[in-house]
């Protein structure tokens, strides 16, 4: 197995510079400027540059996300802001987790997405089904149901999926077939398994801790395995596709690549790495989240 490194590749986003712990970013109109612990190396931009940030994230002393870790803003708050990728257009937003609603690093995934639906996309054909789960505010889902996948999206979230359905009726798509629901993931994909239902592709990105909607406890390593095991069951095995991404873990990408060999030993296609997000003046990457993904 050769890994790939996935770079970032949205338009309307840069990483602008990084360092001493730091990075600086633009999401559409906006410079902010957030903790990023990786960024070990000195910074490259001039304190000038730095300063035009409209946001930084901090936290108490020297604990930049730990407990009272919010956002300054030089100025009143931005209100939700419209972003693109591709002819998708969705909104970006402050939120109290340090990031915008959305992960520009999810690019690469997005684009294997809408290469795999395009595939399954041929004249006589039914719509390809897509099962986005632990979707969060659904950029993922938009695309997929604009290059018209039938989509069906979960997340424990009634606030995020609030947040989807904004973008939805920003990008047009409101008449596009998308399912919300608001549910325990492992709990809905066991279901799906039960009532025998099959999806051409499904997208998984789980968190390292999580709660369903009613309290549900979700720990990746406790749960994932149960989950791509009643996955496996709902996953079409006439060419189906898979991707599955986790950040924030104590892991490497060998370790799902290995879990899902073990659990699709059919594959036709099977890779595994690491997202990571360039600079934009230097030649300097920072990583973000490992991933796997398969074709049966």
């Amino acid at each position: 197995m050769t890994p790939l490194i996935l770079a970032t590749n949205l338009k309307d986003y840069a990483l602008l510079d990084s360092g001493n712990g730091r990075k600086l970013e633009k999401f559409g109109p906006h410079v902010v400027d957030r903790p990023e612990p990786q960024a070990m190396w000195p910074t490259h931009l001039p304190q000038s540059d730095w300063d035009k940030a409209v946001a930084i994230f901090t936290g108490q002393g020297d604990d930049d996300e730990g407990a009272g870790a919010r956002w300054q803003f030089k100025g009143a708050q931005p209100a939700p802001w419209p972003m693109e990728y591709g002819k998708t257009k969705f909104l970006a937003r402050f939120t109290p987790f340090r990031h915008m609603g959305f992960f520009a690093d999810q690019t690469p995934h997005w684009d294997f997405m809408l290469e795999q639906l395009k595939r399954q996309k041929q004249p006589g054909t039914e719509q390809p089904k897509l099962l986005n789960v632990f979707g969060y505010t659904g950029v993922a889902s938009l695309i997929a149901a604009q290059a018209g996948a039938h989509v069906t999206h979960v997340d424990a979230s009634k606030k995020a999926i609030g947040f989807a359905r904004e973008s939805q009726e920003l990008a047009g798509l409101s008449d596009k077939p998308i399912r919300w629901i608001v549910d325990d993931a492992l709990k809905f994909v066991e279901r799906e398994a039960r009532r025998g239902n099959l999806y051409d592709g499904i997208l998984l990105d789980p968190p390292k801790f999580g709660r369903g909607p009613d309290g549900q406890k979700w720990e990746v390593f406790e749960h994932l395995p149960a989950l791509l095991a009643a996955t496996k069951e709902i996953l079409n095995p006439k060419g189906g596709f898979l991707i599955l991404n986790a950040y924030a873990i104590r892991s490497s990408f060998i370790t799902l690549h290995d879990l899902t060999t073990l659990t699709f030993p059919k594959s036709t296609l099977h890779e595994s790495g690491e997202l990571v997000t360039p600079e934009k003046f230097r030649p300097l990457r920072i990583p973000t989240a490992i991933f796997t993904r398969l074709v049966l």
